[in-house]
């Protein structure tokens, strides 16, 4: 047992403590080398609603200056920003002042994780599926047609399939609202009217998703399942005429699952980045929508809060995967 630690869970463990660290060491640097001076652009604002006395600017300056991790040294300025992460303090908020970065995290997280958990798992799952039937049993005519739908639907962008959602279903069809993530006025509960509200608002949004998510898995998968058909395992089992449904789900989709755990895993890790512009074009209130308020408002606190976030979820999503990896495949082994 502590063979196996030492020799399989601790240097995966190091490693991802040392992704960690670079990322996040990257990501204080990175605004820092931007133009922009949060300071001043909040001081702007400010003095814009009205005359301030001279003094009283130069008091706020200190206090925003402290507030957003930009006093003394750039040293002081590393050892302060490691010590409001290890205490979950990121500052305010430039573009929602004076609302904590952590807070508009919190509000908007929940919204992005179940429409990008939901798009992402079910979009893996169908692009496997029908990856693994069209690439076993290519003489079918009406997978072939689907084959090639698939494959159209593939290379558009999902901000376009987003856009031509919204147009078909909600404005020339208005089946499904144009807008939000629940009904106006809704409060959040378990209550079958506001689960079904958000189901109907996340819906399009969802599907965008899905059909471009699923793309990618279907492509590898048809691959991964063309060539495992003429391989000899494959080829025994069918002149021992093994069921099909066999041949399949043990002999096929089990060989050719791991590329696609793994790909899930980065998936889900990049969770915390939100889907930015499909937010954006049905105005959902995830992190992708406020991800795009910080970008156009220069609010580098919320990036850097939001990117920690979506540093540390691949991470860690790399990890776990990595550390399942034998019990995905026969093949690897912890020793």
């Amino acid at each position: 047992m502590m063979n196996f630690f030492k020799r399989y869970i601790l240097p995966r463990f190091i490693q991802w403590v040392i992704v960690i660290f670079v990322g996040v060491t990257v990501v204080f640097f990175v605004p820092r080398l931007s133009p922009m001076d949060p300071v001043q652009t909040t001081l702007r604002r400010l003095s814009s609603v009205g005359t301030t006395n001279p003094r009283a600017v130069e008091d706020l300056r200190e206090v925003l200056a402290d507030l957003y991790g930009l006093e003394g040294s750039l040293l002081e300025q590393y050892i302060s920003y490691w010590n409001r992460i290890i205490h979950f303090d990121l500052g305010p908020s430039l573009a929602m002042f004076p609302t904590p970065v952590m807070k508009v995290i919190k509000t908007s997280l929940p919204w992005t994780v179940g429409l990008m958990i939901t798009s992402i798992v079910i979009g893996w799952l169908l692009g496997i599926i029908l990856g693994t039937l069209i690439g076993y049993f290519s003489n079918k005519k009406w997978l072939q047609v689907l084959d090639k739908i698939i494959i159209s639907i593939y290379p558009i962008p999902y901000y376009i399939m987003a856009l031509l959602l919204v147009l078909l279903f909600a404005y020339f069809i208005p089946i499904f609202p144009l807008i939000g993530g629940a009904g106006i006025g809704m409060n959040p509960s378990f209550s079958w009217s506001f689960i079904m509200s958000v189901v109907k608002h996340g819906f399009l949004p969802a599907v965008s998703l899905i059909l471009i998510n699923m793309g990618f898995s279907f492509i590898t998968q048809k691959a991964l399942t063309s060539t495992l058909v003429s391989s000899d395992f494959v080829t025994y089992a069918e002149s021992a005429a093994i069921p099909r449904r066999i041949i399949l789900f043990q002999y096929i989709l089990r060989n050719s699952l791991l590329p696609h755990v793994t790909d899930l895993s980065l998936s889900l890790g990049s969770v915390f980045s939100g889907a930015l512009i499909t937010e954006f074009v049905f105005s959902y209130p995830g992190l992708g929508q406020v991800l795009y308020t910080a970008i156009m408002q220069g609010d580098f606190n919320l990036m850097m809060g939001i990117t920690i976030f979506s540093v540390a979820g691949i991470a860690t999503a790399t990890l776990i995967i990595d550390l399942l990896y034998p019990l995905l495949d026969p093949r690897i082994r912890y020793k």
